[in-house]
């Protein structure tokens, strides 16, 4: 069986437009007139029932007659992707004879008798708050930009100043690993005194002079050349090696306040 044309007028016939801002409720209004010379019953239906508020959802048009219907959307934070997502649907019938009771009527009603009509929803935002949300997006793409701009690690030649740093940092390497050869040197030295110490308490009796240290041997009785040895007082050599580490921090401090200050 074929479906029943509308016999409703609907005004607006296709678009029920709600004009923005949503931070409070807007409404719009609707208007069914009834061309016939019969009552008609009437329900509307949304796809959102929890966004809208429709007053009245149902009730009977007398012939010739029009009645309107106020239709008041929620308040809710707009998205654009929202549009024309939202659907009403008119449904119509022609009233049965005695007393209608719209609980049970759309019921028990044959669908084959039923008449309807969908509607979209149109939200429309005002120029001026459009253009601030457009703005806002473009804010925060360029802010993102600068976001990710700022992120780039700079390079040893974006400026003078980055590349003293990094002279002043490899002159400072240097300097430590030859303050370690001297401080190996050191050790290697004071090991050597403290052996030929320790000869000179064992052997007493040996050609080398009391003191031990800073003189020469003759040859001996044997007929094997002798050798000569030269060693370093440890108190002096400590000594030596205090002042060499002040001397090398002295540099380091004096590079890096230098590049900085320049």
């Amino acid at each position: 069986m074929a479906k029943r044309d509308q016999i409703l007028t609907i005004d607006p016939p296709n678009e029920l437009a709600f004009h923005g801002p949503f931070t409070s409720a807007v409404s719009s209004v609707m208007k069914l007139g009834n061309p016939s010379e019969h009552k008609i019953c009437f329900k509307i239906k949304t796809t959102a029932p929890k966004r809208y508020c429709v007053k009245p959802n149902s009730g009977v048009i007398d012939p010739k007659e029009t009645v309107q219907i106020f239709v008041s959307l929620q308040p809710f934070e707009f998205d654009p992707a929202d549009k024309n997502r939202h659907k009403f649907m008119v449904q119509a019938m022609i009233a049965p004879d005695g007393e209608i009771n719209q609980d049970t009527l759309w019921k028990e009603t044959d669908p084959n008798l039923l008449m309807d009509s969908k509607l979209k929803c149109l939200f429309v935002m005002p120029p001026s708050d459009e253009a601030n949300h457009h703005q806002g997006e473009d804010k925060n793409e360029f802010q993102a930009a600068v976001s990710a701009k700022s992120s780039i690690p700079p390079s040893p030649k974006a400026g003078g100043n980055d590349h003293h740093m990094m002279k002043s940092i490899e002159e400072v390497k240097k300097l430590q690993e030859e303050v370690s050869t001297l401080r190996q040197e050191n050790i290697q030295l004071k090991e050597d005194a403290l052996r030929l110490k320790r000869l000179a308490t064992r052997n007493p009796d040996s050609d080398l002079p009391s003191g031990g240290f800073g003189s020469s041997s003759t040859a001996s009785s044997s007929g094997f050349s002798s050798t000569q040895v030269t060693a370093t007082n440890p108190n002096a050599n400590a000594l030596s090696t205090a002042y060499l580490y002040l001397a090398i921090l002295v540099l380091i401090l004096g590079v890096i306040l230098g590049k900085w200050i320049l």
